[in-house]
């Protein structure tokens, strides 16, 4: 920038500072960033952020507001960039369900009333529901610090706005703010987002925000996401919603805005091609109760209460269909069971609203795995059940004993997986680890195929029971070099095998593969005749119907190296790996052929070699 115009950009600011929202009014505009849900790529909001600042003389928003609050302009500032903000909103053709975020400056907080007022005058104008609205918390300061913070996000919170904290993880008090207040949205700093997909410090901190929040009942937010992996990564993670600029740029062009970016479910190839086994058996159990508007009157939850008597609690929800949490009915006796208290809960000047009795229960997405909501469940103390969601909104909730079915027909239908010759679990189990394995990139992950040679000749020579011995055989020398509680041993059927295992060196792995693979040999070799073994090799039929040698049945093992920080969302393309690796093993000496996912070239390798 030259001398000339910093010069000028200075005197232009120095007069802005007297009249400040009378020129902000001229040039500051309002863009919007989408805000997105993971799973489906449909908008679910849009961030307000200011722009235009520049041409006034002040570098960023957060300069120009610095400098709105010294002057004691502030207020009036936020008021016309919030109402203008409202009112870009409200032309959106496809606003109904959406929300608005707006950032709150902790620096507003005693004179909140007069914004949210403003707000709200606002919303009856444009027939918006304040449930369209959710407001940041920013963490420069810390909000809970400032003696009004409690009175606002009470009178917030009855009004029918929603709450979330911004840059979390980089701010003041923000655990005190989830601890203590009934927060809606965190919404996780990019710092820790960036690079997320390749830096396991971060990777383990956004996996345990994501946990704890839904524990709480609070959805999860990832700012800043400008790579494909950095999406995919919090996509594994179970974050709710998404922005950056992956996903779009902030525009001041209402015309620019999409309802929807649908090419976000096909990233990776899709999560998955079909549903797990954990949610068919979770939709089968999920429980739809009727619920109760946050804004309705309290009559209609008595009424509720009436009608279906062997209900103790029912989900709360605001005017977009989210769900805030349960009333239960333990609360309202408290009131009932009191002289006159049902009239006082009625009463405008006591204003006890329903909001006023919602307690937190856990929320996550149709999609979460049993195990999960088993340990969501149990770690929220006192909770009536785990409230369920569908693309954000309430889809049903699920019980204490709703848990215990899905998990024991979880354990049936595993059973039932199992071949019942070896006592492996099968096919469904396999493609899960898999799933599960690829989704992890925390650590290193080996998929390995194994496969008998020449097993058919020996099969058909010596009769299935010699058959099914030497794959019995297998799966005990899988199960002696395989028993941590770590490692999976599958079964796919006949004389194929899978073994997964998490966090060994390729090293580790080639050495006891090796052992395997020997001990097979030596054991497997007794089951032939004296003749057959001095000639090393038995005569035949090809699948050809011409007879020939086959020389004397052996394994040999395709293995998939999964590198720590990659993470596929498509299992089709390990399987398709796997395949191509299981038939260089077969044309190897070695008989194992070790690859990385994603490289063109295998190794050949064995503890042998090794």
């Amino acid at each position: 920038m030259g001398a000339g115009v910093a010069e000028d950009l200075g005197a232009l600011r120095r007069f802005a500072s007297d009249q400040l929202v009378t020129l902000a009014k001229l040039v500051v505009e309002n863009a919007f960033q989408p805000i997105v849900e993971v799973g489906t790529g449909a908008v679910f909001g849009h961030e307000s952020l200011m722009r235009g600042q520049d041409r006034i003389g002040f570098e960023s928003p957060l300069d120009l507001l610095d400098q709105a609050a010294a002057t004691g302009q502030l207020l009036p500032l936020e008021q016309m960039v919030a109402t203008r903000a409202l009112a870009k909103f409200a032309t959106l053709p496809d606003r109904a369900g959406a929300t608005l975020f707006l950032n709150l400056d902790v620096r507003l907080i005693p004179e909140g009333n007069e914004l949210v007022d403003t707000l709200l005058d606002q919303l009856r104008k444009a027939h918006v529901p304040p449930s369209s609205v959710c407001f940041e918390l920013s963490e420069r300061f810390d909000n809970t610090r400032v003696p009004e913070f409690a009175a606002l996000v009470e009178r917030l919170r009855r009004s029918g706005f929603k709450l979330a904290i911004d840059d979390f993880g980089v701010g003041h008090g923000e655990m005190k703010l989830l601890c203590d207040y009934p927060v809606d949205y965190v919404k996780i700093d990019r710092h820790f987002i960036t690079g997320l997909d390749s830096n396991p410090r971060k990777r383990h901190l956004v996996k345990n925000i994501v946990n704890f929040c839904h524990v709480l009942g609070v959805r999860v937010i990832a700012e800043g996401i400008e790579t494909e992996n950095e999406f995919l990564a919090c996509r594994e993670f179970g974050v709710d919603l998404v922005q950056g600029w992956y996903i779009a740029r902030p525009s001041t062009i209402v015309s620019e805005l999409k309802s929807a970016f649908p090419h976000l479910q096909d990233v990776g190839k899709a999560r998955r091609a079909t549903q797990s086994l954990d949610e068919i058996l979770i939709r089968k159990q999920i429980e739809t109760l009727p619920t109760v508007f946050e804004h309705e009157n309290i009559d209609h939850v008595f009424d509720l209460f009436r009608r279906n008597p062997g209900q103790s609690f029912f989900p709360v929800l605001n005017a977009n269909g989210e769900p805030r949490g349960i009333i239960n009915e333990r609360h309202l006796k408290e009131y009932i069971y009191q002289p006159f208290g049902r009239d006082l809960l009625k009463n405008k000047l006591y204003e006890r609203s329903i909001s006023h009795f919602v307690d937190r229960a856990p929320i996550v997405g149709l999609d979460a795995d049993a195990e999960r909501l088993m340990t969501m469940f149990a770690n929220m103390e006192g909770s009536d059940c785990v409230i369920l969601t569908e693309n954000m909104r309430y889809a049903g909730v699920v019980s204490a004993a709703s848990l215990i079915r899905i998990m024991s027909e979880k354990q049936l239908k595993t059973a039932q997986d199992q071949n019942p010759l070896t006592g492996l679990p099968g096919n469904r189990a396999i493609r899960d680890f898999m799933r599960s394995a690829a989704l992890d990139g925390d650590g290193t992950r080996f998929c390995c195929y194994c496969d008998f040679d020449h097993f058919k000749p020996f099969n058909d020579h010596y009769g299935f029971h010699q058959g099914d011995h030497a794959i019995s055989l297998f799966a005990a020398l899988l199960r002696r070099y395989f028993f941590s509680e770590d490692d999976f041993l599958g079964h796919v059927g006949g004389d194929d095998f899978f073994i997964g295992v998490n966090d060994w060196t390729r090293e580790e792995l080639a050495e006891i593969l090796d052992r395997l693979l020997s001990d097979f040999h030596d054991d497997v070799i007794d089951l032939y005749s004296e003749a057959d073994r001095q000639a090393g090799h038995i005569r035949g039929l090809d699948r050809q119907g011409l007879e020939r040698d086959f020389p004397l049945m052996r394994c040999s093992i395709g293995v998939l190296e999964l590198p720590s920080g990659l993470v596929i969302d498509d299992v089709n393309r390990i399987s398709g790996e796997i395949a191509e690796l299981k038939k260089q093993a077969k044309e190897s000496a070695e008989g194992v052929v070790i690859g990385v996912s994603g490289d063109k070239e295998a190794t050949l390798s064995s503890g042998r070699a090794a």
